[in-house]
């Protein structure tokens, strides 16, 4: 089981990494890191690895950015990409109904609710790497490549006005990270993801400390 097991890997991460254009924030390093937090997650949830982890490999075979108008569409295409991926090399197809629906629920855009204990570990594998310190940098990453500033000058961490991280990055944190442990599947997910909540808000903290050192340095000055 375990040879074929890691066969079926190799052969994902081949088809990842020569079949798939992926982004600077879904790149490989990314993808292997949802694998890696799977296979944790499956340490304390049992499931069928032979569906968590080519579903954990592919999910991101398909990604549009963030701003495509298709962007909602990104996970089914990612589903079909693999499932047809796997059917060439001879995979189960018992479980490519599996594989398909976890590499759809997997998405936060779609908005599809996992069904299956190996749907929800690869979900929680996947937005467990939106936090922590990889989150963060994964966030500044994606605002700037959108040309977002980083935060709002007047109100940078949302106290009085509503977060629109489509003007500002920080303001993804509000709109959505900050929600992640909240809509964890599993109990190991959420004690990581609260771990690195924390980090993320220590983030902040030191944020806010060094924009008001800046603040004071400039009102200083006139």
């Amino acid at each position: 089981m375990y040879d074929k097991l890691a066969n079926l890997e190799d052969r994902c991460r081949i088809f990842i990494e020569t079949g798939s254009v992926l982004d600077t924030a879904h790149y490989i390093y990314h993808v292997k890191r949802v694998v890696e937090n799977a296979k944790l997650l499956l340490n304390r949830h049992p499931a069928d690895a032979e569906v968590v982890l080519p579903a954990a490999w592919l999910h991101d075979c398909v990604v549009l950015a963030k701003d495509h108008p298709n962007r909602k569409k990104a996970s089914q295409m990612a589903a079909v990409k693999a499932t047809d991926f796997l059917r060439e090399t001879g995979y189960p197809a018992e479980k490519l109904d599996a594989v398909t629906h976890a590499i759809i629920a997997h998405s936060y855009t779609a908005d599809v609710k996992p069904q299956t204990i190996e749907a929800k570990i690869v979900q929680d594998a996947d937005r467990l790497d939106a936090l922590g310190a990889i989150g963060i940098a994964r966030c500044i990453i994606v605002g700037a490549k959108l040309n977002r500033p980083l935060y709002n000058a007047e109100d940078p961490f949302c106290t009085v006005r509503e977060p629109d991280d489509t003007k500002w990055t920080i303001d993804h944190f509000y709109t959505k990270l900050f929600k992640l442990p909240g809509l964890m599947n599993t109990d190991a997910a959420k004690e990581i993801a609260d771990k690195r909540i924390t980090y993320m808000k220590d983030f902040l903290n030191t944020l806010n400390d060094e924009i008001i050192i800046r603040s004071e340095i400039e009102t200083d000055a006139f």
